[in-house]
């Protein structure tokens, strides 16, 4: 079997756009993969189109491990997010032609199950009026939804300080939540890396009474021995790794033990196989797993086949029951939360197909994702709304 073309989709929102690319086979058997791009959806077509002819036409979907080396290192410069990006919808598209051509779901071709469901958490669901009684209510349609699980970013559009009067907003934000979803609910806190590491910790300190189940890159990505700071000094698991997109890169991260919980984008880090790689690497350092997934169904399709196969697999982000929920639709086969969690899958590949004529009806946008600017949260912090 031998890889004959692709064809991209992009599926648009005002906020992210998710790019589906379809690899195309002699045997008539088409895969899927998708990844989500956040302001670089065009760059990372550009990149596709020239791996297309340098890397990907003939080559063997089967032969994962090989085509994913050449896409890393066949053009000598050092993979970043672009790169990584474009190999992992490659690479997940050749995992789904696999397991259809042999009629077994991809887990199966990972080593087979060790869990029957995957805990999922929801995201997305507190795009409404930035007030106590407005979070409460939306906590409490997460909890009716069947979620045990939610992560919410409660500060506002603070970056690197927040002053006494939001830290006490946001406090009060959170206060809401807890109380809407009841004391044995997982609530995660988000803080997307914009604080600095005495910022972070006094806000931990503060939200540690509504007891998170972990605290979310405190500080930014970039700069190891301030995430050390603040691991040391907080009393509640951290989190972080989704700005991380080459696996070895997770290495230092490891040797540190400066976190608990790392969270791979398997849009970006290059696909299945990479992240549970990664997987395997952290069960050495007796570290959980936790996906960061922004994407849609076929990426979430894609993050449930490491989660059905690794033992340290904690829980599965999941936007789509509450940001841009319409857009479902453009995948058949959906995975679907039900009593909080994902069940396990027994269709062949991904269990998914794209519905290409779905997918023309959400073109792409100039989508913008951006905490700071003007017009993400009104400035004051009491009536601001995402």
């Amino acid at each position: 079997m031998r890889i004959t073309g692709i064809s991209t989709h992009v599926v648009g929102t005002p906020w992210r756009n998710l790019t589906y690319v379809q690899v195309h086979t002699d045997e008539g058997i088409t895969g899927v993969g998708e990844t989500r791009m956040l302001g670089r959806t065009d760059a990372l077509i550009g990149y596709l189109n020239e791996a297309k002819a340098n890397h990907i036409l003939g080559s063997d979907p089967f032969a994962v491990e090989d085509l994913v080396k050449r896409m890393k290192y066949g053009d000598y410069g050092r993979a970043g997010e672009i790169v990584m990006s474009g190999i992992a919808v490659i690479e997940m598209a050749c995992w789904d032609i696999k397991g259809k051509a042999l009629g077994v779901p991809v887990w199966q071709l990972l080593g087979g199950r060790v869990t029957d469901r995957v805990k999922a958490y929801a995201n997305g669901w507190y795009t409404t009026e930035r007030t106590p009684e407005a979070y409460h209510k939306a906590a409490r349609g997460v909890m009716e939804r069947g979620y045990r699980a939610l992560k919410i970013d409660p500060f506002g559009t603070g970056h690197f300080e927040l002053d006494h009067e939001q830290s006490l907003y946001a406090v009060s934000l959170i206060e809401a939540v807890r109380d809407a979803i009841g004391p044995d609910a997982e609530l995660m806190l988000e803080m997307h890396g914009r604080f600095s590491p005495a910022t972070a910790i006094r806000l931990a300190r503060d939200l540690a009474p509504f007891k998170p189940a972990w605290l979310e890159e405190p500080v930014p990505p970039e700069n190891l021995k301030a995430l050390e700071k603040v691991a040391a000094k907080v009393d509640m698991p951290v989190a972080t790794g989704e700005r991380i997109h080459d696996r070895i890169e997770f290495r230092e991260l490891f040797e540190s033990q400066a976190v608990d919980i790392i969270q791979p984008d398997v849009g970006h880090l290059g696909g299945i196989w990479e992240t549970r790689k990664l997987a395997a690497t952290a069960e050495t350092h007796y570290m959980l797993v936790a996906p960061h997934n922004v994407g849609g169904p076929v990426l979430t399709a894609a993050s449930l086949q490491v989660g059905f196969t690794t033992p340290n697999f904690k829980i599965l982000e999941h936007f789509n029951d509450f940001a841009d929920a319409d857009i479902k639709k453009v995948v058949k086969g959906a995975p679907k939360v039900v009593d909080g969690y994902f069940e396990l899958s027994h269709e062949p590949g991904l269990g998914v197909e794209l519905d290409v004529d779905a997918a023309a009806e959400f073109p792409q946008q100039q989508a913008r994702f951006d905490l700071w600017a003007e017009g993400w949260e009104k400035r004051d912090p009491k009536s601001g709304a995402k």
